[in-house]
């Protein structure tokens, strides 16, 4: 019997047994040396915060894997020998494969700033984090983010239910000014200050200082200030975790190359979710991709190839969400930060600073190319539909309300949105 074996319990992974299961018998194994059991990570930082517990966060009951016959085995991997088809882990145990599904993940950013090692800092990706963090933050009265970003925010609200002060440094203009448009970047950032975080823009780390102990003790901005803190989170953004792989004859650049049917250059080795990197581009979408829904297609796309239905990785057309403290987000299509070569912005906010939207069009033939809404619930499929059908930027508006989840919403603002349009644009 064909043996498949997957290295990671993530969403990539996971969703790769799930749908290999329900097409065929292959022997499946399932390899993770961070939790015994696949959990949602998005929902980590409610465990921090009180509002769940950890076993709220395993979507499937512990009989489920026995009873669909995925075999779950705890461990490090430390080398693989592709040649042999072999793992070998780090207590000694060794694994074999027919075919291997690398989804291993990510880790967090570091940059080799001084003191990124010390006692008291670190990043937050995994169940392990989680517990260092509980650790960390006993006792902490002072803490530093590190860029901005959704883990970022996530960690801010997570510290300030603990009544843990937040200084948060950005390097950008406003808060994930790298993502989003300014006027969306700086509304954000307001609202984030309006939590009581201190918001630091345009303000780079320098070095961490340790104290007599080896623990952080304060950071140095590259202007030179001082901050005294006791925690420091390093939150700008992640990487592919793959440095095991590093010596191997596996082609990786960033992450590991990957084609568009998410094959490696060795021949049944496979890569999906974080540590995949497209060698095609898709779209405009960037080669690398940490993004739970992108992880789950990968792995739903690859178990149609393994189990005789060959199928190319298709996502589809880009979009995105998220939670700023009050304000949910999210986006479809491409609104770029600095609008690129015929792509103009049309911008509007409520007088709240909670609810806004920002849609992109392009200037020459007046089609719509992408929307960020805050504070206003969108229904995926209407955007979805209208970014495939290249509808034009005055039927998007003229028809907002049919995306809208609370039309009403729609109904007391329409007139203010229009307004706006109109006086902002020399549109024909």
């Amino acid at each position: 019997m064909e043996h498949i074996v997957i290295l990671g319990n993530g969403i990539s992974g996971i969703t790769a047994a799930r749908h290999i299961r329900k097409r065929s018998d292959k022997k499946i194994t399932v390899i993770s040396a961070e939790s015994d059991y696949f959990f949602s990570r998005t929902a980590l930082m409610y465990v921090y915060m009180g509002h769940m517990k950890w076993d709220h966060l395993k979507p499937y009951e512990d009989w489920f894997w026995e009873k669909n016959r995925i075999d779950l085995k705890t461990g490090w991997v430390q080398q693989i020998d592709f040649d042999q088809k072999t793992l070998h882990f780090k207590n000694g145990d060794n694994l074999n494969y027919d075919k291997l599904i690398l989804a291993t993940g990510s880790i967090p950013n570091k940059f080799g700033w001084q003191g990124q090692n010390l006692n008291g800092v670190q990043g937050l990706v995994s169940k392990q984090d989680l517990e260092l963090l509980e650790k960390n933050t006993k006792n902490c009265k002072k803490a530093v983010i590190i860029g901005g970003g959704l883990i970022g925010v996530e960690l801010a609200e997570m510290l300030l239910t603990r009544n843990i002060e937040v200084t948060m440094l950005v390097r950008e203009k406003a808060f994930w000014h790298s993502v989003l448009p300014l006027e969306d970047a700086k509304m954000i950032s307001e609202h984030i200050k309006s939590h009581g975080v201190e918001l630091r823009t345009e303000t780079e780390l320098e070095k961490i200082i340790p104290d007599e102990n080896g623990k952080v003790s304060s950071i140095i901005t590259k202007s030179g200030e001082q901050i005294d803190c006791e925690f420091v989170g390093l939150c700008a953004g992640v990487r592919p975790n793959i440095d095991f792989l590093k010596d191997s004859y596996l082609a990786i650049n960033k992450g590991i190359l990957v084609n568009s049917y998410l094959e490696t250059n060795i021949p049944d080795v496979y890569a999906i979710g974080d540590c995949a990197e497209q060698q095609e581009a898709i779209g405009q979408r960037k080669p690398v991709e940490a993004v739970w829904y992108t992880g789950r297609m990968m792995g739903e796309a690859l178990a149609l190839t393994l189990t005789g239905d060959k199928s190319r990785y298709n996502p589809g057309n880009w979009f995105n969400s998220a939670k700023f403290f009050d304000i949910e987000y999210q986006t479809y299509g491409w609104v770029w930060p600095k609008p690129k070569e015929n792509e103009q912005h049309f911008h509007w906010q409520h007088t709240d600073g909670t609810k806004a939207i920002t849609i992109s069009f392009n200037t020459n033939t007046n089609q719509f190319s992408g929307i960020n809404t805050f504070g206003i619930r969108m229904r995926h499929e209407v955007l979805d539909r209208w970014l495939t059908e290249n509808r034009e930027i005055t039927y998007v508006l003229d028809n907002l309300k049919q995306a809208n989840f609370d039309p009403e919403f729609y109904t007391r603002h329409e007139a203010a949105i229009f307004e706006r349009f109109k006086s902002g644009f020399d549109y024909p």
